[in-house]
């Protein structure tokens, strides 16, 4: 139950409410981060073509969206804790069997089910630590979850060094990550929070009333997910050892923690068209960049990839924010699962669309439909910027970073912030 207001609603407050919920969280972030390049890096090892390793990690994202639709569903049923404990197990021992059946089929399946689980397990989680904010504090919850987030992701890639991808020891740490990062969720959790399902706005009716939010959203959605799908691979064809995969994928998280604030701040101080234009706009040339460095050339390689993730990541949140502008206070939350529904639809078709274009055209159309993406996101804002006046920055809501994978739990609460921003009383 949401705890009463109190004077000490700072961010020392904040932590030691939370801290144990963000623990867990962060060691499920572990081992997620870890399973998605250690999978896509073991497919390429194996033979499969890039296609084939398409449709394997976009079923995750296929999985995760049917979790954060279905699993609210569930939740009233059954209940949280239940529901958390069965997802994983489940996400567990899915990990596990993907290390015995190397066989496409099987693992399109496994990961359908694994991003399930990991939608179902966000669910929870996240709704528990909306349920521990207050007014005062939830803008300083969402962040430290943001960090949590990206700091777990990050350090994941990292544990790709501790053992051979053909082997079965990393399949079993990432094992092992998933099921202890439920004892301090379970035991820090308390009595478990009320959850309501809310009405969603219908997708043509969130577009008429911001367009550009939802076709940013997408391409968001598109472009992140191909990326963390898909760069294991990459790397792994273009020559680079375990090692420098590893790097490459956390100089990605490196460039969003680095770039996430000041993009903020940006789009808080000045026409979030704008900014929508010059993040899609420099992505665009980031991702060039990254074909124009090999990988004889791994530092400047590095850069780019962080540069890259770093202005392609936050779009998600100006995304929102973009289109929490042109709601009603009342409409915000109802867009929640909308919102989660483009950028989920993004996400699914995403790398099966880029890991064909990698069988057809070489591994160099990775990056090249990324950047035609984000220059089609480019053209589509300068569009927009002639069909509707711009709304003055003060006049502008609040903006609030989101994590790796949100679910509609946590945007929901992203909107409840700016609802209690834009009218504190």
């Amino acid at each position: 139950m949401n705890q009463p207001n109190t004077p000490d609603t700072g961010l020392i407050s904040s932590l030691k409410a939370t801290w144990a919920l963000l623990l867990g969280f962060g060691i499920l972030m572990l081992g997620d981060g870890l399973q998605g390049t250690l999978l896509a890096v073991r497919a390429d090892i194996e033979g499969f073509s890039a296609t084939r390793t398409g449709f394997i990690m976009s079923a995750f994202y296929c999985g995760f969206l049917s979790g954060s639709i279905l699993t609210p569903r569930i939740m009233v049923r059954v209940g949280h804790i239940r529901v958390f404990a069965a997802l994983a197990s489940l996400a567990s021992a899915a990990i596990l069997v993907h290390a015995v059946f190397v066989q496409v089929p099987t693992w399109v399946a496994l990961r359908l089910v694994s991003g399930f689980c990991f939608a179902g397990l966000y669910v929870v989680a996240e709704s528990w630590l909306n349920d521990r904010a207050t007014n005062a504090n939830r803008g300083q919850l969402l962040s430290l979850y943001m960090v949590v987030t990206y700091l777990g992701v990050g350090m994941g890639q990292l544990l790709l060094n501790l053992a051979a991808p053909q082997d079965y020891p990393l399949f079993v740490l990432t094992s092992v990550l998933i099921s202890v990062a439920v004892i301090p969720l379970l035991l820090s959790a308390g009595e478990a929070p009320r959850y309501s399902e809310s009405v969603a706005i219908r997708l043509r009716d969130l577009y008429r009333l911001s367009p550009l939010g939802v076709v940013g959203m997408f391409i968001e959605g598109l472009t992140s997910a191909t990326f963390f799908a898909l760069a294991p691979l990459y790397g792994h064809r273009l020559g680079l050892s375990l090692e420098e995969i590893s790097y490459l994928m956390a100089s990605g998280v490196i460039g969003v923690i680095i770039l996430q604030w000041p993009i903020g701040a940006l789009s808080d101080r000045f026409d979030r068209r704008r900014v929508l234009m010059l993040m899609s706009l420099l992505a665009a040339a980031a991702a060039y960049g990254c074909i124009a460095f090999p990988g004889d050339s791994t530092l400047l390689l590095f850069v780019s990839t962080g540069l890259f993730a770093g202005l392609t990541l936050p779009l998600y949140s100006v995304c929102i924010a973009h289109t929490n502008d042109h709601l009603e206070p009342r409409q915000m939350i109802a867009a929640s699962g909308s919102l989660v529904l483009v950028g989920g639809i993004g996400a699914v078709i995403g790398p099966v669309m880029v890991a064909a274009s990698m069988d057809l055209f070489g591994n160099a159309a990775f990056f090249w439909c990324m950047s035609g993406a984000h220059a089609a996101t480019c053209i589509f804002a300068l569009y927009r910027m002639t069909r509707r006046t711009a709304l003055p920055p003060d006049r502008q809501g609040p903006i609030t970073p989101a994590g790796m994978h949100p679910s509609s739990s946590v945007i929901e609460s992203i909107q409840q912030y700016a609802v209690e921003e834009s009218d504190p009383d």
